[in-house]
């Protein structure tokens, strides 16, 4: 297998600065490094459409769950289901519940700055959840919601089958982890997960909605974006 040839004097010059001020630094003309050595047929897209429609009638007729019952809809997931990376948050929010898709608002607009900043489009990449249902006032879903929803979770990876997983937020760390330690202590980090009998790498990092309320840890997310820039670079 032949690696893309890659430009080794990427400029980091601003790293320092996006260090202290807290921000993010994007590029003006993001492109998409997410192709699939593999081509996607035509009827593997098809038979993820009914596995992923089978998966949301599945979740949607889940039974006695305080989740789904305060919540105006299911919030599955969006993108390009053939992609390499898939993103895991933690859970819908208001206007995510309104309008049925992932990271919309602030959250979203912040979201796709961290991924300019590494040149992918969230367009190009596949984003769910861990839970799929706005909890009620956005609280943090219990460890029994966590679990419970985390066999959806395994069901849609395994339809998704991407290269990388970026899990953002506690929620998604404890959901497929199993892991319920400080975000801090586990961010940043390539771990290896078994999902039958298919392994895949996850990365776990701060959620936009956390970087909202505590920006002086966008340093640390940087941080996170170019390890999976990186790993874009060598693995995909």
């Amino acid at each position: 297998m032949s690696k893309k040839v890659i430009n080794q004097n990427t400029n980091y010059d601003l790293e320092l600065i996006n260090s202290i001020e807290s921000k993010f630094v994007f590029n003006e003309n993001p492109i998409n490094r997410l192709k699939n050595i593999n081509a996607i047929t035509k009827e593997e897209s098809i038979d993820k459409k009914k596995e992923l429609t089978k998966l949301a009638n599945e979740i949607s007729s889940i039974e006695d769950c305080s989740l789904k019952n305060n919540s105006q809809q299911l919030v599955l997931g969006d993108g390009d289901i053939n992609s390499s990376i898939m993103l895991i948050g933690e859970a819908p929010g208001i206007e995510e519940d309104k309008f049925g898709k992932t990271f919309m608002g602030e959250v979203g607009d912040l979201l796709k700055k961290m991924l300019n900043a590494i040149n992918i489009k969230k367009e190009n990449i596949y984003s769910t959840y861990a839970i799929n249902f706005r909890p009620p006032e956005d609280r943090k879903p219990t460890a029994a919601e966590i679990k419970r929803y985390s066999l959806y979770l395994q069901k849609h990876i395994s339809i998704i089958n991407p290269k990388i997983i970026i899990l953002m937020g506690s929620t998604a760390m404890e959901a497929l982890t199993g892991l319920n330690n400080k975000i801090s202590i586990e961010r940043g980090k390539w771990k290896e997960i078994i999902i039958k009998n298919t392994s895949y790498n996850v990365i776990i990092t701060f959620s936009p909605s956390y970087l909202l309320r505590i920006p002086e840890n966008k340093k640390y997310s940087w941080e996170d974006l170019k390890k999976i820039k990186q790993k874009i670079t060598d693995f995909i």
